[in-house]
Formats: C-alpha cells, sequence, structure tokens
C-alpha cells in the first residue's frame, strides 16, 4: 500500500516511515523537505498521487492558542482538500489524550485538528495517545534557569515506536472514527521522570522542582480514561536501553 506520512522527517513521523517500510509498504514523507507546504497547500497534489493513506503527525512547536489553532486548521484543511481530490481512502490523525479535559493552548488546536478531521470528506481514525518517554527529556531542554521547575502531574508514557506501530495497523484497517486511547503500561511522576533523565545525564545537571499547577493536569486529565491499547515498553526499560541520548548535553 502506498502512504503519506505527513511531518515525516519528525521524530512520530520517521518511525512511522520505518515501520511502513518494513511492513513492505510505499512510505511517501510529506514535510517542507520533501516540498510539501501544509500551510500554503503547496506540492500536496503532486505527492498524494496514488496514495491510499495519510497519517497525518505534524506538528507546531509552540503553546500559544492562536498559533496552534491557525496552524492545525490551516494544515488539516489543505491536506484534507487535497487528500479528498487524490481519492484517499482512509485519514489517520495523531491526537492526545486528555485534550478536552487539560485545555491548554496548543491542545486547543490540537481539538481543532480533530474537528478538521471529523469535518474534512475522507473516512477517518483519530488515535489519541498519552505523551512519549521522550516527553520530560524535551521539556528539561525548554525549561531556563538554574533549577528546572516541572509540572507536578502524572502521566503514562509510551514509546513512540509503539505509537508509530498502532498508527500504521490502524491505517491499514477499515475507518473507525475515535480509536480507543493508547498509552503507556505504567503511570508516572513526571518530575521523577525529569529527575531520572538529569540523574543519567541526559539533560543540564541542575536541581529539578515541582510546579504546583492547578486544573485537571494536576488530578490526572492527561491519563486514559477509558478502554483502549496499552504499549509495553515502561519507562525505566527505555531509559536503560540508552534512548533519549539526544537531550544529552554537549
Amino acid at each position: 500500500m502506498k502512504v503519506a506520512v505527513v511531518g515525516g522527517t519528525g521524530l512520530t513521523g520517521r518511525h512511522v516511515i520505518d515501520v511502513l517500510t518494513r511492513g513492505g509498504h510505499e512510505a511517501v514523507p510529506l514535510a517542507r523537505a520533501s516540498g510539501v507546504d501544509l500551510l500554503t497547500g503547496a506540492g500536496l497534489d503532486a505527492a498524494l498521487a496514488g496514495v491510499e493513506a495519510t497519517i497525518d503527525v505534524s506538528n507546531v512547536a509552540t503553546m500559544k492558542r492562536d498559533v496552534a489553532v491557525g496552524f492545525f486548521d490551516k494544515a488539516g484543511r489543505h491536506l484534507l482538500a487535497a487528500a479528498a481530490k487524490a481519492g484517499v481512502r482512509h485519514h489517520v490523525a495523531l491526537s492526545i489524550v486528555g485534550i478536552d479535559r487539560v485545555r491548554t493552548g496548543y491542545y486547543e488546536g490540537k481539538l481543532r485538528q480533530e474537528a478538521v478531521v471529523r469535518s474534512g470528506g475522507v473516512p477517518w481514525s483519530v488515535l489519541r495517545a498519552t505523551q512519549f518517554h521522550e516527553f520530560a527529556g524535551q521539556l528539561l531542554a525548554r525549561v531556563p534557569g538554574p533549577v528546572a521547575f516541572v509540572p507536578a502531574m502524572k502521566v503514562q508514557p509510551i514509546a513512540v515506536r509503539e505509537v508509530a506501530e498502532a498508527l500504521v495497523a490502524l491505517a491499514l484497517r477499515e475507518p473507525e472514527g475515535m480509536a480507543g486511547d493508547l498509552a503507556g503500561p505504567r503511570v508516572e511522576s513526571l518530575v521523577d521522570m525529569a529527575r531520572r533523565v538529569v540523574r543519567a545525564g541526559r539533560a543540564r545537571r541542575r536541581p529539578v522542582a515541582p510546579l504546583w499547577i492547578p486544573g485537571p493536569a494536576r488530578t490526572g486529565g492527561l491519563l486514559p480514561s477509558g478502554p483502549g491499547a496499552r504499549g509495553v515498553q515502561t519507562f525505566d526499560e527505555w531509559m536503560a536501553a540508552g534512548a533519549g541520548e539526544e537531550f544529552a548535553p554537549r
């Protein structure tokens, strides 16, 4: 099967491309590096020629609501219009568990993305997943100062490889609408995860302190609340395997 991977050069996209290729499918990465601009629609028609399914793992690095909503709205509309024109039979989008409970600016953008998918005219599935094992390291890399203040909340992290495998399996089936939540095997403290990343030398050495936050994020709003698949690799196993080295100080 010929499958287009939107955001195919990013962290998740690279794994999706590899899973597809190893499964004998033709994977087409859609990104600016391959001549596709989601915000203008440039290159989409040519890139989607002969494509049977699309997997959207595109992203925008922002916490601002207007930026996130604007990106996912415009990018999604361009993508789905081109997919409908190309006769794509199944569109799969990656989303995040709990975004309808924890309403941050970025999550508002993901909610808009889901709404665009539902109304886009292409048979669809949306897979909500929990935070990746990389989340703590990514967060530490963005937090300035001599002390890293990390939100005191619970997460259920999952290996990005397992998310990629689930996305591919979903794309090869008939459209399901909202799929069951995908989460990791174990609930973790985000503060403890960050401290383990620092102790392992994969982030700048400094104290990690809890940042007390109000609302659903603190009380488990990002944890799965219904049935769905669970991953296998724990955060400790992921760390022991040497993953996360990209966040180590150079």
